[in-house]
């Protein structure tokens, strides 16, 4: 090979490494460059914009925008959302323990919490807020009026309320507290020796929180085995989904490894003491719903072959956040790696750096995902989420049920439920009669209640296209008998769908006397996953046949010897 072919080789080579990796100082130069056409923008549209601007608001959405084209967890958060980044670490803050909600042109209290200010000072679901401290909040949106009810511990908060069917205003006066809400949902046994534990979250006590349940639970009931739910547990600090699983597995195990941009993203994460529950059958419920420090916790119970996943496939967020001081008391939620379990996979399901021409971001693909083995030589894959050892379906589909919840009809009738029913029976026995589903079906024609589904909308667009293209003509028949058996039958529907009508209309019910305690407690009762749960922690069940085959296998031919 001559000296001239050896020289372009060189040259394409140092010509690639340019392009593909840019220096310090070539970095530099473009967000200093990028910065100043900003900055000289911002200045020119300052000066000759015809109205006047919102320096703040306008900044924000640029940031916004900027930002999404990212990834949805980075996320700029000014000085005035500081509140909200500490209770999503701490899931404390400072108010009366209830939350609101728009409905109509109002502001109304929808659930008070069990034990906070606004329920021991009787606020009820359906109290409608017209003023807070002597000041109106007509036209205000719900954060507007969530933060005022927010503020310093044992100040003093004045409400005047509208009650359902009260003629008189009423007013109410007391001190706003330091609100905790506990990550541990709820805790009951629902079987023989077997313990239920429902974690809405990983802030930072929720180790700390499982482990006083679930002790709880073994010095009352002498549980054995223990049914995680972590369903529509949507993550929190890694640290307490380490320490947790360390609660079952030994000191030193590894949970997770983090892998970024700059070495201080690079850490493995191990278990960090002695495990608690060394020989407890653990179950761990998921969902769609169920994702970031939740897969941590799943997968890598999955990974070590310590417990079995029931439920369904997880989110697939593997994406790690770290929060970065800002100028002016900002901060900055910014993705600084991706989180691999005990075997080796990633499962993060969506590729955010490299999306579809449309913007729009493409999920990884099946074929594209690669075997890895867990502890005891079990298959699992990565690219896409904690696939369960035991996967469940949520069968139900969109209906007239959830239309009616979605109108807020389900709540309107609660609360003339409750203004004739002071009393109902426990959550565990607790059923709505025939004569009260018949008073809601009435309510609901009284309301003209009445609902597009979403193949009417599909069909009216179809239609429309159908139009331009002068089509409609040729095919007017059919479309007027499609058009005939999409319209919904009010009544019909009702009937046809009365099971999870009656569900959704009790579960509203349920939390106006035993507030979310009680709405969880009435839901276990037809919980298909946790039957399924249940009936693999059986004496009989596949709990050791799932975990480890091969050892069962073992010990069946030993039998047989």
């Amino acid at each position: 090979m001559n000296k001239s072919i050896y020289f372009s080789i060189f040259l394409f080579c140092f010509t690639i490494t340019v392009i593909a990796a840019p220096t310090t100082d070539q970095r530099s130069f473009r967000i200093s460059k990028n910065l100043r056409i900003f900055n000289s923008l911002f200045r020119e549209l300052d000066m000759f914009y015809v109205d006047t601007l919102n320096y703040d608001k306008m900044v924000k959405s640029t940031i916004d925008k900027m930002l999404e084209k990212l990834d949805p967890y980075t996320v700029y958060l000014p000085e005035d959302e500081t509140d909200d980044l500490k209770f999503m670490t701490s899931g404390e803050y400072a108010g009366i323990g209830a939350m609101i909600m728009k409905k109509d042109k109002d502001i109304c209290i929808s659930e008070p919490y069990e034990g906070m200010p606004a329920q021991r000072n009787d606020l009820r679901a359906g109290d409608i807020i017209l003023e807070i401290d002597g000041e109106k909040v007509d036209g205000l949106s719900v954060s507007d009026v969530s933060a005022r009810l927010k503020g310093t511990p044992n100040t003093l908060i004045k409400l005047k309320l509208k009650r359902f069917r009260e003629k008189k205003t009423i007013e109410k006066e007391f001190l706003r507290e330091k609100i905790h809400v506990n990550p541990v949902g709820y805790s009951a046994v629902v079987s023989d020796k077997v313990g239920y534990l429902l974690l809405n979250e990983f802030t930072d006590r929720a180790a700390i929180e499982l482990r006083s349940a679930v002790n709880e639970l073994i010095k009352k009931h002498q549980i054995e085995s223990l049914i995680l739910d972590i369903r529509n547990n949507g993550g929190g600090l890694i640290d307490e989904a380490v320490k947790i699983v360390g609660y079952f597995v030994p000191k030193g195990t590894e949970v997770v490894t983090t892998k970024g941009k700059i070495k201080d993203a690079d850490r493995t994460y191990k278990t960090p003491s002695e495990p608690i529950y060394p020989k407890m059958r653990l179950v761990v419920l998921t969902n769609r719903a169920s994702a970031s420090a939740s897969e941590i916790l799943s997968g890598s119970i999955q990974d070590i072959d310590r417990g079995v996943i029931v439920g369904e496939r997880t989110f697939g967020k593997g994406l790690v956040q770290n929060v970065r001081p800002l100028s002016f008391n900002g901060h900055l939620k910014v993705t600084t790696a991706k989180y691999y379990i005990p075997s080796g996979r990633c499962i993060q399901a969506l590729d955010y750096s490299h999306r579809n021409e449309d913007g729009s971001v493409g999920r990884v693909p099946d074929s594209l995902t690669s075997v890895f083995s867990t502890r005891n030589g079990r298959k699992v894959r990565d690219g896409g989420g904690i696939v369960p050892d035991t996967i469940s379906k949520d069968e139900r589909k969109l209906n007239i049920a959830y239309y009616i919840f979605a109108q807020n009809l389900y709540f309107d009738y609660a609360t003339i439920y409750v203004h004739h029913h002071p009393k109902i029976a426990t959550p565990a026995d607790y059923t709505l009669t025939e004569d009260d589903f018949k008073a809601f079906t009435n309510f609901l024609l009284e309301k003209n209640f009445t609902y597009t589904t979403q193949t009417e909308k599909y069909y009216n667009e179809l239609y429309e296209s159908a139009q331009y293209e002068s089509l409609d003509s040729i095919a007017k028949n059919e479309f007027s008998a499609l058009k005939a058996k999409l319209i919904p039958n009010i009544a019909s529907s009702i009937e046809e769908h009365k099971k999870d009508i009656i569900e959704l209309l009790s579960l509203e019910i349920i939390k106006r006397y035993y507030y979310q305690k009680g709405e969880i407690q009435f839901s276990l009762r037809t919980d298909k996953d946790l039957k399924i749960a249940l009936d693999l922690l059986k004496p009989d069940g596949k709990y050791l046949k799932i975990l480890n085959p091969q050892a069962l296998k073992n010990e069946l031919e030993a039998k047989l010897f």
